[in-house]
């Protein structure tokens, strides 16, 4: 009997083929990295759509070829992808331009306000900066301004996961947990707005440029003939609807009960928690779908979260990177030596990981800093010091969650590629003065579309089901008192209160940024 699950995880950096048992155990995996991006000029960050497909395929290709890797004992199929990558595609499915990453920064600063009733709710309300701010994020605004012509062909506008849907099933189609971005998506209803919904005014989207939309858990159509002879990927196989990346990561983390947070340390750092309510952290700030149907994902983010270890590593660890290479490790495990080397609290050098602006906390003026230098910092400190402060971040995350859910959270889970890290892990048992834990295997976001896998295929009953059979935890890193009292006073006395003294100049620096020259 075909009982086994074929998960495909498309991330930032690399598409990767699972395959799962029903009991969560990993039982083959293959890789394949691809360029997260390419950049035709300072801000933009594009990719050749064919470069997701042919990855997609050749993961398959080299799983299906792996020992003791059997086709026929595939029961479904389930895909997740990174959130809020965008691609506009002709009648037939064919791209019209190159995919826009979620990583890119071009914005259209021109487009028309929204209008009376709304606007001036808006005004009233305060909220008008921040639906300005959603417009000019909103990547169908801008190629409606700079690229008419492309926006004209476009049949269908849809997120990374609706192109490889369709694909594999021939059909326009994605599923409601995959919508995470700019599009008139109604978070609260987990639908398309209505028509009488604003975002019709703030957005250029129309209806009939959508791709239909399918729960979580429920089928998306079947492999093709075609897609199967590209990919190896049975055809006839059902393809059942997922999560985003991180939703399914919070989902394969076991992160189903609102007391239970999900950290990721991938390249945007988040803290996660899902609940069957909807609840706003920050006005006008959605809770986006979870991997589970009708469930949200309350989420805080930095945005450019462990992407700031990557950055250090790049510009300051060639010595470590070295090292390993001759001593035949992997690099991690000097980098966590760097980490240890220096005391909790890094001795009073905090840093605040905004790197990227935000929306309301921190806002679109917002950079990143890092204050209390004196002569006994080194570069062991900067790099413990930005571990320190993704968690004092995430931390504050926790409280917001906790103050407006009003449920305590008194279990973590971390995953993401930060996670793999002894010394971050305990770092962050440290900053929070909880235990936390890794799932019990490091391919989170993979298990948890492989958990949606399941329950489509009647595998399990439920996602309680599937939870209880799949997930487990791992690793568990408990605090350490001493540590935990230096970071408690560092998180209230300093870190708290350092974006809004610091506020003031990141405007003026904005201001004085912001003639080109």
């Amino acid at each position: 009997m075909a009982e086994n699950l074929l998960s495909i995880d498309c991330g930032t950096q690399s598409v990767r083929a699972l395959l799962f048992n029903p009991r969560g155990d990993l039982l083959a995996k293959s890789r394949v990295v691809i360029e997260p991006y390419y950049s035709t000029s300072p801000g933009l960050a594009e990719q050749d759509p064919k470069v997701f497909w042919d990855a997609l395929c050749q993961a398959c290709t080299k799983l299906f070829s792996m020992q003791g890797v059997r086709k026929d004992s595939i029961a479904a199929v389930s895909i997740t992808t990174q959130r809020a990558t965008v691609l506009n595609l002709d009648k037939d499915g064919n791209p019209l331009r190159p995919a826009i990453i979620w990583l890119d920064q071009r914005r259209a600063e021109t487009f028309p306000k929204v209008k009376g009733f709304w606007g001036a709710a808006f005004t009233l309300s305060g909220a008008k900066p921040t639906v300005e701010y959603l417009q000019a994020e909103c990547e169908a605004n801008w190629i409606n301004l700079h690229q008419p012509e492309i926006w004209e062909k476009t049949y269908k506008f849809t997120y990374l996961s609706g192109y490889l849907t369709h694909l594999l099933t021939g059909k326009f189609v994605d599923s409601i947990g995959c919508q995470v971005g700019y599009m008139p998506f109604d978070y609260k209803k987990q639908d398309w707005a209505a028509s009488s919904h604003w975002y019709w005014q703030a957005l250029t989207i129309k209806p009939d440029k959508l791709v239909d939309l399918v729960p979580v858990g429920d089928q998306l159509g079947e492999i093709t003939q075609k897609a199967s002879r590209q990919s190896g990927i049975p055809a006839g196989l059902p393809l059942i609807a997922s999560g985003a990346d991180k939703a399914c990561e919070v989902l394969g983390s076991g992160s189903l009960k609102p007391n239970v947070a999900c950290l990721s340390y991938g390249t945007t750092a988040t803290i996660n928690t899902t609940h069957e309510k909807y609840i706003e952290i920050i006005p006008l700030i959605p809770p986006y779908p979870a991997a589970v149907p009708d469930f949200y994902n309350m989420e805080l983010q930095i945005y450019r979260g462990y992407w700031m270890v990557t950055w250090f590593k790049h510009e300051f660890g060639l010595r470590e990177q070295s090292l390993a290479d001759k001593r035949g490790i992997e690099p991690e495990e000097l980098f966590d030596e760097l980490v240890t080397s220096v005391p909790p609290g890094s001795q009073g050098l905090v840093l605040q990981p905004y790197w990227s602006p935000g929306l309301r906390h921190p806002g679109p003026e917002a950079r990143g800093a890092i204050v209390g230098f004196n002569v006994a910092h080194t570069r062991a400190h900067i790099y413990r010091a930005i571990l320190e402060g993704l968690a004092y971040a995430l931390r504050e995350g926790k409280e917001r969650t906790e103050k407006r859910a009003k449920i305590t959270i008194d279990q973590i889970r971390v995953a993401g590629g930060g996670s793999q890290s002894d010394a971050a892990m305990q770092l962050t048992a440290d900053v929070f003065g909880l235990p936390v834990s890794r799932p019990h295997l490091y391919e989170a976001s993979g298990l948890g579309a492989a958990m949606n896998a399941a329950v489509g295929a009647g595998i399990h009953p439920d996602h309680y089901a599937a939870l209880e059979a799949m997930t487990r935890i791992g690793d568990t890193f408990t605090p350490n008192p001493k540590a935990h009292a230096v970071y408690d006073q560092l998180y209230n006395e300093v870190y708290l209160k350092m974006y809004k003294r610091l506020r003031p100049f990141y405007k003026a620096i904005q201001e004085i940024s912001l003639p080109s020259i």
